[in-house]
């Protein structure tokens, strides 16, 4: 178990924070490290500081739901060269303030495990903003399908990431349809059955969920006419989901031994009931918490006991956090300091550290440019199953020395202003090792800043 009070701060601001800022480790000291796990889990409010809120509201797309964001940037047919010209503006547009958002909220908002949330479940639900119209979508999805069910129901979750026209996009289940039904014609030819798969494989039951290729085919059955607004479909429902019932699959079916009858779009939903109820989800649900705030190699007893909670709570984020928490296995002294942090957790904490108050974009564009060259670019991972969360898929002696230099430049992230040293290292408190301390201390003042960025101290978490 941690042994003193200095480390258990440390470990808290590193587990369910994207790294301290300067005054948090005294507050945290001050409110108590369970007082403050249950303001983060269980927030009584979730309303943004009036100055973070404020520069929020100053990004027009962010307000825009996903029929409007689809009227604005979706191109027409046969569009003129100026058409292509304004259409693609304005997709550059929706897409900054996408990102220039994420890492507002990221770095500035007081509900961190919130924000840690977030990322886990963006990777957990992945979908590739490059991919058409993705791009245009994705924002909203992270904020309306993501963010808002971050800690609460994971049924909720799914079904707001299932029926948000980013997902069904990306995954091609708008193309999906059953090949004997009217609406079977132009793009809409058959089955897709790739948003099935990975909403089995990926998004609830997992690999080895014990799901056959006769369930893929049974899921993608019932999820046909699952699609989104579309030049060949006009909608004018604002979430931009559109169920087109010619194209949908009534015959009664029979998954994951449970009977679903034909009734249009409540048979989806019935089945997403099942998946999110499974066992295999809890399991997989809770292998992959344990993974991402304790060990890259869970134990399994700690696992098996979320699963248990997953069930019993029916699915509820925040419980099912707790019982993390209040883990012996979260507090042991063998996991302390021992999670690498992805390039997006590392940029966050050292931008942190400094105190960053109101980024301006110019330094949120540097620090999404730090992302590109560190391998991990924002809502640009191709494969579904997002970004890897262990050390072995970040750290090699390329990434290391990409890491330090990307420190010396961070360092000075603020025009004209450097980080104090002695303020940064009282900020990072013992997370900066003895040994580093030393090694700092004897460096000249204007490098020790960098160093203390760069070292090994701040690669973990």
């Amino acid at each position: 178990m941690l042994v003193n009070a200095d480390q258990k701060v440390t470990h808290v601001l590193d587990r369910l924070s994207f790294g301290a800022r300067p005054g948090d480790r005294t507050a945290l000291s001050k409110i108590g490290i369970d007082s403050y796990i249950q303001s983060q889990v269980k927030p009584k409010s979730e309303t943004e500081p009036n100055a973070l809120a404020e520069r929020l509201s100053e990004l027009s797309t962010l307000s825009m739901s996903p029929l409007a964001l689809f009227n604005q940037a979706a191109f027409p047919r046969n569009p003129s060269e100026e058409k292509k010209k304004q259409i693609s503006k304005w997709r550059q547009k929706i897409i900054k303030e996408a990102e220039q958002s994420k890492l507002m909220w990221a770095l500035e908002s007081p509900y961190q495990l919130r924000e840690m949330m977030v990322d886990f479940w963006f990777n957990h639900f992945n979908v590739f903003a490059q991919k058409d119209l993705t791009l245009m979508w994705v924002g909203n999805y992270e904020q309306s399908a993501i963010r808002q069910h971050a800690l609460g129901k994971f049924r909720d979750l799914l079904g707001a990431t299932a029926k948000h026209p980013a997902m069904l996009f990306y995954l091609d289940n708008w193309r999906n349809t059953d090949p004997n039904s009217a609406g079977a014609k132009g793009p809409f030819k058959g089955l897709n059955e790739n948003y099935a798969r990975e909403l089995m494989e990926l998004h609830t039951l997992g690999v080895e969920g014990g799901y056959s290729q006769t369930d893929v085919e049974i899921l993608a059955k019932t999820l046909t006419g699952w699609s989104v607004v579309h030049n060949v479909q006009p909608s004018t429902d604002e979430s931009g989901f559109v169920f087109a019932a010619d194209r949908h699959d009534s015959s009664a079916k029979t998954f994951l031994d449970q009977p679903l009858i034909g009734q249009g779009v409540e048979e989806g939903d019935r089945a997403l009931d099942l998946l999110a109820a499974h066992p295999a989800t809890a399991q997989h649900i809770s292998y992959k918490l344990a993974q991402f705030f304790v060990a890259d190699e869970p134990p399994v007893a700690l696992v098996s006991q979320l699963a248990k909670r997953f069930l019993v709570t029916k699915g509820d984020i925040a419980q099912t956090l707790l019982a993390l928490f209040e883990s012996d296995e979260f507090w042991n002294l063998s996991h302390y300091q021992r999670k690498f942090r992805t390039p997006y957790q590392y940029m966050l904490s050292m931008v942190r550290a400094m105190g960053v108050s109101a980024p301006s974009q110019e330094v949120l564009t540097r620090i999404g440019s730090a992302l590109n060259q560190l391998g991990m670019p924002l809502y640009r991972c191709q494969a579904p199953n997002g970004y890897a969360q262990t050390e072995a898929a970040w750290l090699s002696p390329d990434v290391m020395m990409r890491r330090v230099s990307i420190a010396i430049a961070t360092a000075n992230i603020v025009r004209g202003s450097k980080p104090d040293p002695t303020a940064l290292l009282v900020t990072l408190g013992n997370q900066v090792t003895a040994e580093a301390r030393e090694l700092i201390n004897r460096a000249p003042e204007p490098l020790q800043a960098s160093l203390m960025l760069g070292s090994p101290s701040m690669m973990y978490r």
